[in-house]
């Protein structure tokens, strides 16, 4: 279970409706998470680490991340995170 990262064209950002989806913020923390459904978002702001038993992944700004329905894993965030996300 593995989650995807890319940094695509702010082109395909915009094809997809990227910046319509909801937004998320929160400050520096450190929390546990399980997603029951995939979740898609794309980083606007900040930056953290995600940390799960198959592997640790840093994402920042500029990062549009793919987690996988039942991933669970602990969310460290270094510096204030804004994203804006969607569930499929």
């Amino acid at each position: 279970m593995k989650i995807d990262i890319e940094q695509p064209e702010l082109e395909e950002l915009e094809e997809e409706g990227v910046f319509k989806w909801p937004e998320w913020e929160h400050e520096e923390d450190k929390f546990d998470w399980y997603y029951d459904r995939t979740e898609k978002c794309y980083i606007v702001e900040g930056e953290a680490t995600i940390v799960s038993e198959f592997e640790s992944q840093t994402i920042k700004a500029g990062d549009f991340v793919t987690f996988p329905s039942g991933l669970e894993c602990v969310w460290d965030i270094h510096s204030a995170i804004k994203k804006h996300y969607t569930f499929e």
